[in-house]
């Protein structure tokens, strides 16, 4: 049977290091793809982290999953001027080689297998067994989720905890069309759920500062730091703008001042990445631009709140940091959990696709908030078909 099966070349000595950019690039864009060919676009993509996700449902339910936005909500949306939100364009480009290898691992998998790329467990709540079985694309370790219940596990701890999942992925016996398992964890001032590891201050202290090059090097050492406990992907940087500090997640904010944000989001997603010859080599990691979008500008400064500025607002104060993320490359946008007059970040279609997706150039893929699905009219936690 060997021979039927697609092995992605991930060309690794030993974990992690030695993973390389065609590998991730290829999971990257097998994940987008995934995505778009199931539910009609990326913007659907890993329809959120959640720690009591159960990938059996996104299975039973993918042949009548919908688009995120079609929601009874809709009708209420501002109307969005699409054409007089900013451009901007990824430096990265797509590689014509790997684009043909990844519609060739599309056609040879099936809706199930598609599904399971676009779904991602904390990982307490799946075996590795249960990552080949479901074809799962990527895993996340949540706040406190440590090896073990031993919050001051060890950097060989985690490389034990993780790679029995990875193993998984890329098994041959186990899996007919293999894509390597990618792994997020929340490294938003330093890999900061590892004991041990380098903190940074709060975003609200660095902003303080005006210096993006000091914001680089901080990327830099937690993409370091990340990859020496084998994980490949960063939850960060938050790019909120905070306009009200009655919002308890201010300090999460570089700034009220939409330049300091944004040459701070520039910074970090560069040094998180890489650039040129250094782009996700094996000292850099998969950065996450977050929370898209207005996640700053709630109403009376309720957290998940309702955002009430105008489309003239959102657009030159809060959408400031996701144009200089894409131009600086980041391959993934995490949606908010606020609404925006009503709707929900992550059921507004015209916002995370025809904009972010559309007019903003962003190529990367979009990730779900923390089951923030689940707050979508008509949906709950473990079903939004």
């Amino acid at each position: 049977m060997n021979e039927h099966k697609e092995v992605v070349g991930f060309g690794r000595s030993s974990w992690p290091a030695e993973k390389t950019l065609r590998a991730v690039s290829i999971a990257l864009g097998t994940l987008i793809a995934a995505a778009e060919s199931v539910f009609g676009s990326a913007t659907a993509l890993l329809v959120g982290i959640s720690l009591a996700m159960n990938p059996f449902c996104f299975q039973a339910k993918a042949g009548k999953a919908r688009l995120f936005g079609a929601t009874e909500s809709d009708d209420h949306t501002p109307v969005v001027h699409v054409n007089q939100w900013p451009e901007s364009k990824s430096p990265i480009g797509l590689d014509a080689k790997i684009e043909m290898r990844i519609d060739g691992l599309l056609k040879r998998m099936t809706v199930g297998e598609k599904v399971g790329q676009v779904v991602q467990p904390e990982w307490k709540s799946i075996s590795p067994a249960e990552v080949a079985q479901y074809h799962i694309g990527s895993i996340e370790n949540g706040g406190g989720a440590v090896p073990g219940g031993n919050k001051h596990s060890s950097v060989q701890d985690w490389v034990n905890l993780i790679e029995p999942y990875y193993d998984a992925s890329v098994d041959p016996a186990r899996n007919r069309v293999i894509v390597p398992l990618i792994w997020a964890s929340d490294a938003v001032h330093g890999h900061n759920n590892v004991y041990g590891a380098t903190l940074f201050p709060h975003n609200i202290g660095l902003g303080a500062a005006h210096n993006p090059d000091l914001i680089r090097r901080i990327g830099e050492v937690t993409a370091a730091e990340m990859r020496s406990t084998g994980m490949d992907w960063s939850f960060s940087p938050t790019i909120a703008v905070a306009r009200d500090d009655r919002w308890g997640r201010t300090y999460e904010s570089y700034s009220e001042d939409p330049k300091i944000v944004a040459q701070y989001a520039a910074a970090f997603v560069t040094g998180l990445e890489g650039s040129g010859s250094t782009f996700l080599n094996k000292d850099h990691v998969i950065s996450t631009a977050k929370h898209f979008l207005g996640d700053g500008s709630t109403d009376g400064g309720r957290d998940q709140g309702d955002s009430l500025v105008s489309e003239a607002d959102l657009i030159r104060l809060h959408a400031a940091g996701y144009t200089q993320a894409i131009d600086a490359g980041t391959q993934s946008i995490m949606a908010s959990y606020n609404s925006w007059h009503g709707v929900k970040m992550h059921a507004n279609k015209v916002l995370m696709t025809d904009v972010l997706k559309g007019q903003m150039g962003f190529d990367g893929f979009v990730i779900g908030d923390w089951n923030a699905h689940g707050q979508i009219p008509g949906c709950t936690k473990a079903d939004c078909a």
